[in-house]
């Protein structure tokens, strides 16, 4: 429950030991580079741009060559290998295969050459066959399309809008100049679009006859060939059917090259460390023999970094304390239990500096209200299960993806409690399995109460354990300004408030509204009564005086303090959010009851029972999904607007360590 303590951290060493200091720092991964010394005489720093470009090019080859990979011979990958993690490689597996480093990377440069030489091939596979379509009206003719006629006659090519006759194109030559019977007009084809002409005439009257049929809408063909139609498509399709088997020949290429995966990764990985290294390099103050390196470290780290460079290098190591307007990268330390909701808060933000992590006091308040919410056993044990299943079997998942699974697990054991504690067993199971199939009444009674048959029970207590929940928020803002020293804020704003609250709690307990909400009558002797009154007027007075202390004018200062009070309506508005455990509660247990009933309608026998299974198997599945969700998605809600509310900032930025941040592969040091 605690962010760790950060110090800045600066090596002065030897340049001749800057690549192993580097590499040491970079494989430790507990500094986070933020370099402070500006360029002074005699240090300067280097121009690492073209080197760190070029290994991020090398980069990004590799990585389009195992995106071809993929994509000609996909790698067969299970449906959870997204939980696997990266590959271990032990360092001198790791260092054999940087050693052919060139060779590999000729590897890929062949795959995204041969993919580009596909690319090439489909396009003009794709030309060829626009050229197919396009000759595919005039395939009846069997002369080639540029043929100009013979030495007195001259043929004309070209097309006329759709349903245009033959009759129609005489007509339209003899109301032009030519007024000519010599003309020959064939329809090569028609279509609902246009109609294919050949139209023979005297070379004297082509120019009439062309400009008779223009005035028609007659056009020539956008191509010509230089053979007949027929012929031109079968070569055609020929020099399409060689593209297609040069495509296959280059793709079973392609496919030669997937016994490079695993390589090809591995040289992606150690460029991206090598331009990670040179980026860092380029921030590095250096002289002639001498470079620096600044920045900031956990602080029970530091003895780790004094001993791995300081021991092995000639080097002066300074560890400092961070200066009062410094605002450090944020660490969380919490336990094995806590640590799982680090991404909930993550989610929503890291402590800044000074500020309190919340982070242990809220995973007990999650768990909580996430088993409250979802409350059938059965449930729980299966969310419980699969989750301990899958943190055994694949123990080299990210680092966030095992906080999340290993919170939903912890959340599937609350589940279970609160599932013994309201009887639920997917839903009502046991009482309707006995019943249709058994013929007998089965029953587990509820530990403590069923919420389906007492609502009103189970509402009271929602609010009262998010009135807790609301109270610890409030006392952790208390926590902080103790801490600070700003005792007459602590009191202001957080003793005036338990006060007021607390009396207005015992004012309504042994109210008619609450017996009407509780069915029950709560009696309190006079003095608890003349207390709660006291209680009540002593925080509102207290409140409308000090909660505007920011101002000197006294009827603002009023003012500020009665707007403060009306903050009451925010309370009720809060404590009310906490009516979703009851809503989220009820849901769960109707819906799969109502799954119980809807099986057994089938009733008891053999297809009986396969129906039910069907429907329970179902029905189940689909009502653990929805509110698994539900749960969810209402529990992150009820930290960061109600409990997050009273006391929380964040806004501080994450440690970002410089370390070997690998996609593919994690290498194996060894010792």
């Amino acid at each position: 429950m605690a962010v760790l303590q950060m110090q800045r951290i600066s090596i002065c060493a030897l340049k001749k030991d800057r690549k192993a200091i580097l590499e040491k720092i970079q494989s430790m991964g507990i500094m986070e580079m933020s370099q402070v010394a500006e360029d002074e005489d005699g240090f300067e720093k280097m121009d690492t741009i073209s080197a760190r470009q070029s290994f991020e090019k090398k980069a990004s080859l590799s990585e389009s060559a195992l995106d071809i990979l993929d994509a000609y011979a996909p790698e067969k990958k299970s449906m959870f290998a997204s939980l696997e993690g990266k590959k271990l490689v032990e360092s001198d597996q790791f260092a054999k295969i940087t050693a052919k480093k060139e060779e590999i990377l000729e590897k890929a440069e062949r795959i995204v050459a041969c993919n580009k030489e596909i690319a090439e091939h489909k396009a003009e596979s794709a030309k060829l066959e626009n050229q197919i379509e396009a000759l595919v009206p005039w395939l009846s003719l069997d002369v080639p399309m540029n043929c100009k006629g013979t030495g007195k006659t001259a043929m004309l090519l070209g097309t006329m809008p759709g349903e245009t006759t033959l009759e129609s194109v005489y007509e339209q030559i003899q109301t032009g100049e030519a007024q000519t019977d010599a003309v020959d007009v064939e329809i090569i084809n028609s279509d609902q679009d246009a109609t294919y002409l050949a139209v023979l005439c005297l070379k004297a009257d082509a120019g009439a006859v062309e400009e008779a049929l223009r005035a028609a809408g007659f056009a020539k063909p956008s191509q010509t060939v230089h053979a007949v139609p027929a012929k031109e498509t079968a070569e055609l399709k020929t020099k399409i059917e060689q593209l297609n088997k040069k495509i296959e020949e280059i793709e079973e290429e392609i496919k030669g090259c997937a016994k490079f995966r695993e390589e090809l990764k591995v040289i992606g990985d150690y460029y991206r460390m090598r331009a990670k290294k040179y980026e860092i390099l380029g921030t590095l103050p250096q002289s002639q023999r001498t470079f620096v390196i600044s920045g900031y470290i956990p602080k029970k780290a530091a003895g780790a970094v004094e001993k791995a460079i300081g021991e092995h290098y000639d080097c002066v190591i300074d560890i400092d304390e961070l200066k009062e307007d410094e605002e450090p990268p944020t660490v969380l330390q919490n336990n094995a239990f806590s640590s799982s909701v680090e991404g909930v808060l993550e989610a929503y933000g890291l402590p800044h500096k000074g500020e309190f992590d919340p982070t242990t006091i809220m995973s007990f308040f999650y768990v909580f209200f996430f088993g409250m919410m979802l409350s059938d056993a059965a449930y729980g044990a299966i969310v419980a299960i699969a989750c301990f299943v899958v943190l055994k079997k694949y123990p080299r998942m990210s680092a966030s993806m095992h906080k999340s699974i290993k919170l939903f697990m912890f959340c599937g054991l609350s589940t279970i409690v609160w599932g013994i504690l309201f009887s639920g067993y997917f839903g009502d199971a046991v009482d309707v399995i006995g019943r249709t199939f058994l013929g007998v009444e089965v029953s587990v009674p509820p530990l403590w109460f069923a919420p389906l048959n007492d609502p009103m029970k189970l509402l009271i207590y929602s609010m009262a354990f998010g009135l807790v929940h609301l109270f610890v928020g409030l006392g952790i803002k208390g926590y902080m300004q103790i801490k600070d020293k700003q005792y007459l804020d602590f009191f202001c704003d957080v003793v005036l408030w338990f006060i007021f609250l607390i009396g207005l709690i015992m004012m309504l307990i042994p109210s008619d509204i609450f017996a009407s909400i509780a069915q029950v009558k709560i009696v309190f002797p006079p003095v608890l009564n003349t207390l709660a009154k006291a209680l009540s007027i002593i925080g509102a007075v207290g409140l409308l005086l000090m909660s505007g202390r920011s101002s000197k004018n006294p009827v603002l200062r009023l003012a500020l303090g009665a707007y403060d009070i009306y903050n009451i309506t925010g309370w009720l508005s809060d404590v009310l959010s906490y009516s979703r455990l009851l809503a989220l509660g009820l849901a769960t247990g109707v819906i799969a009851s109502v799954v119980n009933q809807m099986g057994s309608m089938l009733g008891g026998g053999i297809v009986g029972a396969i129906g039910f299974a069907i429907i329970f198997v179902i029905g189940h599945a689909m009502n653990l999904s929805i509110n698994l969700l539900g749960a969810y998605v209402h529990t992150n809600r009820l930290q960061f607007v109600e409990f997050f509310g009273k006391f929380y900032e964040g806004g501080g930025r994450p440690f970002e360590p410089f370390e070997t941040d690998t996609k593919y592969v994690d290498i194996k040091e060894e010792r």
